[in-house]
């Protein structure tokens, strides 16, 4: 590359570099939070979103599809109270943060239900699912890393414990692991959580 090229691929750079600033303002982070089942890293990430002043919005990727599940959800909105807005969207996550124009942080929880949610959907219309996935974990980052508020995204490290014993359950491993490491590169801060203990990872 001679001296012009690399002077026109500078100002490129800066001219994405402004682009980006208009959209994020110098206080908003994307934030990652990973912990195991029942580690407290939800609770972790709520204390974290209320120490944020502004409205909050909750982005829950849950389904009620069962008695169970709904006093779950049920119980999780009520200690939450009154001080958040909560929108329940299982599939179409970046698009509720990129439209988003109000909250100061918006709290999805959580990712690895998220892909799970995708997993059971794609798996019955498509082939090449690790495709189709990897262009929806693009888009969920980009729109994280455009958007004024902050984000704070949950997810489950599912890296630690025994190999599964059936295909269906190694792939959603991967594919969690995989969409878990993109995430982590693309966030300000990583958190993982033990115990409702969150230690600052990066």
């Amino acid at each position: 590359m001679n001296i012009k090229e690399s002077q026109k691929s500078k100002v490129k750079s800066q001219k994405l570099n402004a682009k980006d600033s208009e959209l994020r303002t110098p206080n908003s982070k994307l934030i990652f939070i990973l912990g195991g089942a029942r580690s407290g890293k939800s609770a972790y990430a709520l204390k974290l979103a209320e120490s944020i002043a502004g409205e909050r919005l909750y982005l829950a990727t849950a389904e009620a599809l069962d008695k169970e599940m709904a006093e779950r959800i049920k119980k999780h909105k009520k200690e939450r109270g009154n001080n958040w807005t909560t929108i329940e969207e299982p599939m179409r996550i970046a698009d509720v943060i990129a439209k988003d124009k109000k909250h100061a942080v918006i709290l999805l929880d959580c990712l690895t239900l998220w892909l799970s949610n995708l997993i059971t959907n794609y798996e019955l219309r498509i082939t090449n699912l690790d495709s189709q996935i990897a262009k929806q974990i693009a888009s969920l980052i980009s729109a994280c890393k455009k958007t004024k508020a902050n984000i704070i995204v949950v997810s489950n490290e599912v890296g630690l414990g025994i190999v599964p014993d059936n295909p269906l359950a190694r792939r959603f491993r991967d594919i969690a692991g995989i969409a878990n490491q993109k995430m982590a590169e693309a966030a300000d801060e990583v958190y993982f959580v033990v115990s409702r203990i969150g230690m600052r990872i990066k």
